[in-house]
């Protein structure tokens, strides 16, 4: 299969201030939009070249993007645009809610008070990540050390191992949503909240909680690169101001 590459055409240059920064929001809105088209190498030179600065910068905001899950980069490849299918992220967020809606009923019988516990100091150290960006690379591990500790006691080791490769999936997919929604604070709020369902020890209830946890967040994720991709494809050319950039319409829970 023969590869695209991207360009390299001249843009205005970067500020010297923030050149890491600015490469990221420009090569991530590039990636969103579809300018970038998936599958597409990015090469370090050409990047460097078209923003007219070192390659040094380029290298911090490939393995920053890298990080969020919009790019994968390859030992012999180079940096490549990862595939960000609505209809798969979708799809992944609804086979982990009918999976750990089960896993957490059969484990709400056993909770104690113990486990409840363990919950809450990896809670902690999870709110304490999600204020640092440099730590972006972290939230996919917190959130699934967070949830793995709710299913451990069904006592079903074969099912929390397969979760566990699920969720792994899903971890560009959590950190993207988490990145671009800025709604951190709900991120850490959303899991405090289900905590405090489990504690009741109610499956129903506590499942409930669950399927609205996770279902709502990938379908925020599933219309939010579909926006992105009909702005970029609109006749007038022109994006209009959406809820994405402040999560208003929807609300960032971050799984």
């Amino acid at each position: 299969m023969i590869m695209a590459t991207a360009t390299a055409t001249k843009s205005a240059p970067i500020p010297r201030q923030s050149l890491s920064a600015a490469v990221i929001e420009r090569l991530r809105e590039k990636i969103l939009s579809g300018e970038l088209r998936e599958g597409e190498q990015l090469r370090q030179d050409a990047i460097a070249s078209e923003f007219q600065i070192s390659r040094i910068p380029v290298r911090e905001a490939l393995s920053h993007l890298a990080a969020e899950g919009l790019i994968t980069i390859h030992a012999n490849r180079g940096a490549v645009v990862s595939a960000l299918s609505p209809d798969e992220i979708m799809q992944l967020f609804e086979t982990r809610a009918v999976l750990e809606c089960y896993m957490l009923r059969c484990a709400i019988a056993n909770m104690k008070e113990e486990d409840f516990q363990r919950a809450e100091g990896i809670l902690k150290l999870y709110e304490e990540s999600l204020e640092k960006d440099s730590e972006v690379k972290s939230w996919g591990l917190w959130n699934w050390s967070f949830h793995s500790a709710l299913y451990a006691p069904a006592n079903r080791p074969v099912m929390l191992s397969f979760l566990k490769t699920l969720n792994i999936n899903c971890d560009r997919y959590t950190r993207l949503h988490l990145v671009f929604t800025r709604d951190l604070h709900r991120a850490g709020q959303a899991h405090r909240e289900l905590l405090e369902v489990c504690k009741k020890r109610d499956p129903e209830l506590a499942s409930a909680a669950l399927w609205k946890h996770i279902t709502e967040a990938g379908e925020y994720l599933r219309e939010f690169i579909k926006r992105h991709r009909e702005r970029h494809d609109s006749p007038s050319g022109v994006p209009e101001k959406s809820a994405e950039r402040n999560g208003s319409r929807s609300r960032g829970n971050g799984k």
